[in-house]
Order: C-alpha cells, then sequence, then structure tokens
C-alpha cells in the first residue's frame, strides 16, 4: 500500500470513498450520508478542499485504487498557526489489518512535521476502540472526554480529545 497526498483530480474517487465511510460507519463521522448526497455539484465542491491551502487530504492506495483518507486541517490565526486538526479518517473494510492506517496517519504526521506544525489534535468517538487504539500507537495521547459530544436517535456518543506534539 502507498500513500499521497490527493489533489482536485482525486475528488470524484474521494467523494464515493467518503459515501462509503457515511454508510459503513455513521458513529464516526458528524456528517451523515443523507446530508453528503444533498450536497450540490459536490465533485466540484470536494476537488476545491482537496486543493484548499488550510488542510491537506492523504490518501492510501492499495493497487491504484483509493482505498484510505485522511484530512489534516491547520489552524489559520496566527497565534494557532502551530496546531492542526485531524480529521475524517476512514480505511475501507478491505484495506484495514494489514497496517494501511498507520501508514497513512504516518505519512501525515511526517507532513505535519515537514511543515513545522507542532501540535496535532483529533477527536475520536469513545466506542470505537480500533481508532483509538491506532492513534494511541501512533503517539497520540487524551487530554479531555466530552460526554453528549454527538447526538443521535436515542442516544449519544462521547468523545475523547487527542493531541500529539511533533
Amino acid at each position: 500500500m502507498q500513500t499521497r497526498e490527493l489533489t482536485g483530480k482525486d475528488a470524484e474517487s474521494y467523494y464515493e470513498l467518503r459515501l462509503e465511510a457515511l454508510l459503513n460507519n455513521p458513529d464516526s463521522f458528524i456528517t451523515t450520508y443523507e446530508q453528503e448526497k444533498q450536497k450540490p455539484d459536490p465533485i466540484k465542491t470536494t476537488a476545491e478542499r482537496l486543493d484548499s491551502h488550510t488542510s491537506r487530504t492523504f490518501g492510501l492506495f492499495e493497487d491504484e485504487k483509493l482505498c484510505g483518507v485522511v484530512t489534516l486541517v491547520k489552524e489559520t490565526h496566527p497565534k494557532f498557526a502551530h496546531k492542526a486538526t485531524i480529521v475524517a479518517m476512514y480505511v475501507t473494510p478491505e484495506c484495514r489489518r494489514k497496517s494501511g492506517a498507520a501508514t497513512l496517519l504516518q505519512s501525515l504526521i511526517n507532513f505535519a512535521r515537514g511543515i513545522n506544525l507542532e501540535v496535532l489534535h483529533l477527536s475520536v468517538v469513545t466506542e470505537n476502540q480500533p481508532a483509538r487504539a491506532l492513534y494511541e500507537q501512533a503517539g497520540f495521547r487524551p487530554y479531555g472526554l466530552e460526554r453528549k459530544a454527538i447526538k443521535l436517535p436515542g442516544r449519544y456518543l462521547d468523545e475523547e480529545h487527542m493531541e500529539l506534539f511533533l
């Protein structure tokens, strides 16, 4: 498996994978599948987001097929410019348990170091034990718990906030 930064040219494959992620793991994302499907001109919007200067999205490829993604969102305020947040990580079931997620995350961390970021933050649903273990293995440490962070029909999900000092 290989990783590389995605660009607007990857918008269609990214969008297809995003829809899959929202269907397969709805509790891991704030956006719902229905919300994503209702967006006008989603490929154009996705391409613009992938070409943004304030975020970078990395893709995991197996046999040239996109099977994982993760996005780094840099802070824009000068006093916060040393920090970024990791969002929207997803790896297809077919590419899991092959070290792809760790490789993808490490590519993002290496990029963050290369642009002199100092702190990475992320939030993970506490019930998502595989993701929590992945982040801990990469060196992230919890710094807070937000109870009832996500409200779903009939239940709530807690989120653990994690950080990595580069």
